[in-house]
Formats: C-alpha cells, sequence, structure tokens
C-alpha cells in the first residue's frame, strides 16, 4: 500500500501553524516543509491574500524563533528584566507601544545587551529604511523675497505667538510677537501677515514657506476667497473661522505677485525652525497683547 501524506489540520482562525516538519497558513491553505519555502509560496498569492499571510507569516516565524532562546532581555516594556521563557517575555511587550527586547542563548548576552540596547525588535513584515528627504527649495527668482512662517498656542488655545523670518537681498529680518489667549490657525495666520505687512516692495515676487495647510492651501486653492464670496461661509454652509484674519490676509495679497508654499514643520529646515523657535519663546514672554480678533 502506497504511503501518503497527510495535510496538516487547518484551524479555523486565520494563521500559521506548524505541525511536525510542515509549516502551513490557515488563511490560504498553503503548506509545506520549511520557512523559506513556505515564503516562496505566499508570494505567488494574489496580493490582498499576500499581504495577510505575510504580516503572519512573519509574526509567526518571530515567535519561533524567539520561542528557541533561552534568555529574554525586555528594555522597554511593562515589566522590563531578564526572562527565561518566551510566554512570560512575550507577556510584557505584545501591544506595548515602542517596546525593546531580544532574545539570547545566554544571560550574559542578555545583560550585556539591555545596558545598551539598539533598534527596537520589529515584528511584521520588514519595510524598507529610506533617509529623510532633504528640503527641495523651489526654483525662485533673484530679486524674489522670502518670508518664511510659524506660530502656535500653548494648550491651543491659550497662549501664542508667532514668528517671520525675511530674506532680502541676502539679509535677513525677524519679526514675533505674543497673544494672551489664542489658537495654532490664528498664530500662523498672523506669522504670514505681520511678514507680508512689513514689505516695503510691492513690485517684487514674494515666496512666503509654511508648514500650515491651512493657510498655504487657503490661498493658494482659493478657499479664503470662496469663503469670503458667500459672506464667510463654507461650501457646507457652516461660519469660516478667523475671518478677520483671512480678510487682512486677502488685502495684503491682493496686489502682490505672490506664491504661498508648504513646507515640512520639525524636518530640520534651519529658517523653519528659527520660526517655531520665535514663536514658543513668544508664547512663554511676559509681554503678551490680547488677541482682540479672537472669539472664545
Amino acid at each position: 500500500m502506497r504511503g501518503t501524506r497527510t495535510q496538516p489540520t487547518r484551524r479555523r482562525s486565520h494563521d500559521l501553524y506548524k505541525s511536525g516538519n510542515l509549516f502551513g497558513c490557515c488563511y490560504c491553505g498553503s503548506f509545506c516543509h520549511g520557512y523559506d519555502q513556505l515564503a516562496l509560496q505566499l508570494r505567488a498569492l494574489s496580493k490582498n491574500r499576500r499581504s495577510e499571510c505575510f504580516r503572519r507569516f512573519f509574526v509567526f516565524r518571530d515567535t519561533e524563533i524567539m520561542a528557541k532562546k533561552k534568555f529574554y532581555a525586555i528594555a522597554k516594556g511593562r515589566k522590563p528584566g531578564i526572562y527565561t521563557d518566551w510566554p512570560t517575555a512575550e507577556a510584557q511587550v505584545k501591544g506595548f507601544g515602542g517596546a525593546k527586547f531580544k532574545g539570547f542563548p545566554s544571560r550574559a548576552e542578555a545583560e550585556a545587551w539591555i545596558k545598551d540596547p539598539g533598534t527596537p525588535a520589529k515584528r511584521g513584515k520588514p519595510s524598507k529604511k529610506s533617509s529623510p528627504k532633504e528640503y527641495k527649495k523651489p526654483k525662485l527668482s533673484d530679486d524674489c523675497i522670502e518670508i518664511y512662517t510659524d506660530g502656535g498656542a500653548i494648550g491651543n488655545p491659550g497662549p501664542g505667538g508667532y514668528g517671520a523670518v525675511i530674506v532680502k537681498d541676502g539679509k535677513k529680518e525677524e519679526l514675533h510677537g505674543g497673544y494672551i489667549h489664542t489658537t495654532n490657525n490664528r498664530m500662523e495666520l498672523m506669522a504670514c501677515i505681520k511678514g507680508i505687512a512689513a514689505l516695503s516692495e510691492t513690485d517684487r515676487p514674494v515666496a512666503v514657506f509654511s508648514d500650515s495647510s491651512y493657510v498655504v492651501n487657503g490661498i493658494s486653492k482659493g478657499w479664503a476667497k470662496g469663503w469670503r464670496k458667500r459672506g464667510w461661509k463654507k461650501s457646507d454652509g457652516n461660519p469660516a473661522i478667523n475671518p478677520d484674519l483671512w480678510q487682512q490676509l486677502l488685502d495684503l495679497t491682493s496686489e502682490l505677485k505672490i506664491n504661498f508654499h508648504w513646507v515640512k514643520g520639525h524636518a530640520g529646515h534651519p529658517l523653519n525652525e528659527r520660526c517655531d523657535k520665535l514663536a514658543v519663546q513668544s508664547a512663554r514672554g511676559d509681554s503678551l497683547i490680547e488677541d482682540t480678533g479672537y472669539n472664545r
């Protein structure tokens, strides 16, 4: 009688499992010998099924690998320390955000690592690491005046401040101010208003840089003009917020050759970082004034 190979019994849960020397996937029914062969089979699946299977595959594989270690160092978890059984160690890191842990064959290695843990051990499908993208400044004409802005409120609403840096002919001019009680968006708008209002020339092109999509889109996409046209109401009929500052900004920009550009905040752009520092210092300062247009 010819011998037959029995397929591992599937569980109802969408998970991976091991039966003897066979590895299987309950989600798609794939099974074979070894992790590598199973991974190859999973690659052949459709995109949606493959992503789910791979996610579970790597979780299962990492759990199996960790279970074979004898000492588990938990640098960051519910209860940091060194454990000698995986189920107990796993309970300290499972579902714990930013957990740092690693398995070792000896206690000495575990103790050495926990004194200076490296990057957190990650579960799931590994992602491709990419270095931070360097900010690419848009091409500007030689006579363009640049205005960098930022603003914010502590507690939002709360004490707030704005900062602006004007770059003209290679020289920089800084502006800042603080208010007793205001909001993040009002300070973002105020930074632009103060920066543009300080310009002595209106015939040169102007580029405003802000990390507020609220401000940039409000001007670049025409939102603010639409709100004003509808009597300071949004397309859904609700009142537009901060109409007093939007009116000032629209009036200031109406006769200018001006463009607004979004920059990512806190991403290492030196002038954006400087504006942020000016805004924070102003919000924490002693010479705060009333933001008369803010309705609490």
